[in-house]
């Protein structure tokens, strides 16, 4: 495969990155065919993996360790995560101080993820989620001293809204500190609100991006079609909201990706590539995130990188969903606390 720059790190990363959140007791729970895939994708020419602490509680950083134990490790540009509680399942509450931005978990936990993947540094190590009680300083600071000491090479953040990714730079520029050189955020084409503010904030910081769910959680494999059953699905058991189609927004899911499925076909492609290739086709894009939990879903995804969507679908593709249009709340991927939660929203009981 072509590489393509990551950021301006001077690393140089495959248009496809190999997601490795199915692997392990969310996905695939045999270590060996999970190893199996990640060698096949590397003998395909991908040369980025990324993971996450939280996958699995760890179990997916201990397969990537494993698949990269054979000698792989230096020909791979590894990027994982940090910020949510290890020791409960993800949005219930833990221990406040084993999770989050602060520097004390930080410097914690990289030493957990170093451990488990088996390298002595992190390609890519990234804040998977905004804090909004933790100073941003608090962690620029932190992950600036581990890029120093070298167990990280870089840092990048992920599903922060654009207003926090220009906070952090101009944070980074006033303090002296290292900045974000990347931002993964969820996109596809049924959700493309990042299209609006982030995507343009990271060209304008020259950070590579890395869209997470670019085939939306399985929306855009085909199996979802008008007038058919809902597909059995490993990750609609886990996030059951995103995939409800009594909410308007997943039935305005349904009807898009079913008029996109019609689309691929009088194109003679693939939904899956087709929608692969829209998000390759956005100039700020560097990497999309692919999640295989099968050595056939992978194959049906590699060959994406060949194809290249012409002016008329892409046309198309923006009158079945809109330019900065994400259909359902779902797949945003971060909201606010002050959307959650109403003390943040309203004044104490008696204050004018």
């Amino acid at each position: 495969m072509d590489t393509r720059s990551l950021g301006r790190t001077g690393m140089h990363v495959t248009p496809l990155c190999l997601g490795a959140m199915m692997f392990g007791a969310w996905g695939e729970p045999d270590h060996d065919a999970s190893v199996a895939i990640i060698h096949r994708a590397l003998d395909a020419g991908i040369n980025f993996i990324d993971t996450a602490d939280v996958y699995s509680q760890g179990e997916s950083e201990v397969i990537v360790g494993k698949a990269l134990a054979d000698g792989r490790r230096d020909d791979v540009i590894l990027a994982t995560k940090f910020h949510a509680a290890m020791d409960v399942p993800m949005g219930q509450k833990g221990d406040p101080n084993k999770r989050g931005n602060s520097r004390r978990w930080i410097v914690r936990e990289v030493e957990s993820s170093l451990r488990r993947l088996q390298t002595d540094w992190i390609d890519l190590y990234q804040v998977h989620r905004p804090e909004w009680d933790t100073d941003i300083e608090e962690t620029l600071s932190a992950l600036t001293d581990l890029q120093r000491a070298g167990k990280i090479r870089a840092f990048g953040c992920s599903t922060f809204p654009a207003h926090e990714i220009v906070e952090s730079q101009w944070v980074s520029e006033r303090r002296g500190l290292g900045r974000f050189v990347s931002e993964q955020p969820p996109y596809s084409i049924l959700a493309r609100g990042v299209e609006v503010d982030v995507l343009p904030v990271a060209e304008t910081y020259g950070m590579g991006v890395l869209p997470w769910s670019p085939l939306a959680g399985g929306w855009l494999t085909g199996r979802w079609r008008k007038g058919q059953d809902a597909p059995d699905s490993s990750r609609a058991a886990r996030m059951p909201a995103r995939y409800d189609l009594s909410d308007p927004g997943n039935q305005a899911k349904l009807e898009a990706a079913d008029a996109l499925a019609v689309l691929a076909e009088e194109s003679g492609l693939t939904l899956i590539d087709m929608a692969l290739a829209f998000t390759l086709a956005h100039p700020a894009v560097t990497s999309p995130i692919i999640g295989p939990r099968t050595m056939d879903q992978l194959t049906t995804q590699l060959g994406a990188v060949d194809v290249t969507l012409g002016k008329d679908i892409l046309d198309r593709i923006d009158e079945i969903v809109p330019p900065g249009t994400t259909l359902a709340a779902g797949d945003r991927g971060f909201v606010a606390p002050q959307v959650t939660d109403p003390t943040l929203r309203r004044r104490p009981s008696g204050l004018a």
